[in-house]
């Protein structure tokens, strides 16, 4: 109940929509609470007039009939219509709450979960939804209504014959508490199953070459293969309840229509109870028995979106770990002078990342950071931009804390570089346009030119508009590496993180790379990443990381003729190169 009291706030727009079938609902229980009487008053009829008199009753029953029939048919189409309209629009509204929250979060939640886990909440999870908003509750206040105006005629017809038929109640009442409760908890392990190996898939797509270039196809045959069979297995067993429990509730509710035929035939045999009123009886108790019925039979719906319900809420009730003050100002566009005081982190408890990390960069320097892997380089230039927030100490931007500005702000003066780049699926054009929408094809243009991608660009065969494919597979390292840039240069912002750009091409491409990095940097405070030390020799301060600590600072023509770190780094190097 809680899942759904938390998804209620998305129906509000919708009100309008539920009013109209909660009237339609009411139109049909009523017309369906017709019918029968007009057969009783038909049978009655036949039993009691004769002559013209009779006939003229029979004609204007008819009437009556067809007019119940047609206001039940545009009712049924307005119940739903609307009813499904309202459903697939606040499934369309969930969905999208999903991906925004999720597009909230941190990078600290993204690193503990699948992305093809997090496809399952934002695509199936929120589907399984709409049976309930378009079938189950609709359905429900139809079935409720017909139950009590049923029951109401039933004992108005006959009390005592109304009580006899209730005796099956509390077996199916209990039928349907014990096989439904061993359903949903069978559907609700078969979706959680389902996340993980829809996860296992999401993983081993992205992953193909490896499974292929390795020889791994038998092992992950075998490890999809034993995720989708308890998939399987589970749901299986859910719907062994549920096929367990339809049949046993049309046999209760059957008893019911085998006590009218003995206790009602016997009633009407001996005079208390007219026949009219035993063909009304058995038509009521069958409209009384079929909500009972449906709503077991809907059990398995009702299941499986609890389970999508409870999955989709517990990601909304997730809070972001980084997140806007509530007295957040938005500082425009900042000079750049960066600043860490004393700055802590870790990503799990009791295990430091970085420990006691100060430094300054002016506006318009470049700083570089080196260091072995492990060393925290990676995770300062994630602080920066706020993907994490410090576990102590500050991080000041012209002089402000930046977790006084909101987060979007804050991001809007940074430009990142990184190693891994991404690129979307599409077109070059877009991929660049990405970073600024305000931009035109000439500002594109430029950028990709300062890039040194423009030539490239022009030589595929269609030119900007050529599309690269998933994560950019059609362009090699270096061409992805200048596209980044382009588009680096196109958000202009004046803050620059390069994240070892340069790292993972060859000495050819990381000349052409490294101009053009020189160029993005003319006047922006960058701070540098460097895999190569050839790369940071122009750096106005260049700080040596080890085990999360600062072990050496100063300029690249000092630290080489000490007998630290840096000094063995860049023997290193010159042997590598």
């Amino acid at each position: 109940m809680y899942a759904f009291r938390r998804l209620l706030p998305f129906l509000k727009r919708y009100r309008w929509h539920m009013l109209v079938v909660t009237i339609a609902s009411g139109g049909i229980t009523a017309m369906n609470l017709v019918n029968p009487w007009l057969v009783r008053e038909l049978v009655q009829t036949i039993r009691v007039e004769t002559g013209e008199t009779a006939l003229n009753r029979v004609f204007s029953l008819a009437l009556v009939l067809l007019v119940v029939f047609m206001a039940r048919a545009i009712f049924r189409f307005l119940y739903s219509y609307i009813a499904h309209l309202m459903a697939y629009s606040f499934v369309g509204d969930l969905r999208v709450a999903v991906y925004d929250h999720l597009q909230r979060l941190s990078a600290r939640f993204f690193a503990d979960r699948q992305t093809g886990e997090l496809l399952k909440r934002i695509i199936n999870d929120t589907r399984d939804i709409e049976p309930l908003i378009a079938h189950y509750i609709p359905d429900m206040t139809v079935n409720v209504l017909l139950l009590i105006g049923v029951g109401i005629i039933l004992f108005n017809l006959n009390a005592t014959l109304a009580l006899l038929t209730l005796l099956p109640m509390p077996i199916l009442l209990f039928s349907n508490l014990f096989f439904g409760k061993r359903m949903q908890n069978a559907i609700k392990d078969a979706s959680r199953r389902l996340g993980i190996l829809t996860g296992i898939v999401q993983d081993n797509l992205v992953g193909i070459k490896e499974i292929q270039l390795f020889t791994q196809e038998r092992r992950e045959h075998q490890r999809i293969n034993e995720y989708s069979s308890d998939a399987t297995r589970t749901l299986l067993y859910g719907l062994k309840m549920q096929a367990i429990l339809s049949p046993s509730i049309e046999f209760l509710t059957a008893l019911g229509l085998v006590i009218v035929v003995l206790f009602g035939g016997q009633a009407t045999l001996n005079g208390s109870m007219n026949v009219e009123d035993l063909v009304a009886f058995f038509l009521y108790l069958n409209i009384f028995y079929q909500p009972i019925t449906l709503m077991a039979q809907m059990n398995e719906m009702l299941h499986v979106a609890v389970t999508g319900a409870h999955h989709v809420v517990e990601v909304l009730d997730i809070q972001p770990d980084v997140d806007d003050a509530p007295d957040a100002v938005d500082p425009g566009r900042l000079n750049g002078e960066v600043e860490f005081r004393q700055v802590c982190f870790e990503y799990n408890d009791h295990v430091p990342t970085l420990n006691d990390i100060s430094f300054r960069v002016l506006p318009g320097q470049t700083l570089a950071l080196v260091g072995p892997t492990g060393a925290g380089k990676t995770t300062i230039a994630s602080l920066l931009p706020r993907f994490y927030d410090v576990a102590s100490g500050s991080i000041t931007i012209d002089g402000l804390d930046i977790r006084t500005m909101p987060v979007r702000a804050l991001r809007s003066n940074i430009s990142m570089v990184l190693q891994d780049v991404f690129l979307f699926n599409g077109t070059i054009r877009e991929n660049i346009h990405y970073s600024n929408l305000a931009a035109n094809d000439e500002d594109i243009i430029r950028a990709a030119q300062a890039a040194r991608a423009h030539d490239f660009i022009m030589s595929l065969p269609d030119g900007y508009d050529t599309q690269i494919g998933e994560r950019g597979l059609k362009l090699s390292g270096g061409q992805k590496q200048r596209l980044a840039i382009a588009r680096a240069v196109l958000k202009n912002a004046p803050i620059l993180i390069l994240d070892e750009a340069t790292s993972a091409v060859d000495m050819e491409t990381e000349a052409e790379i490294q101009e053009a990095l020189n160029e993005l940097m003319k006047g922006r405070t960058s701070i540098v990443i460097a895999h190569r030390l050839s790369t940071i020799k122009n750096a106005h301060q260049i700080i040596v990381l080890e085990q999360g600590r600062v072990v050496e600072r100063g300029r690249h023509q000092d630290l080489i003729f000490g007998q630290g770190r840096y000094q063995r780094l860049h023997e290193a190097n010159t042997r590598m190169n």
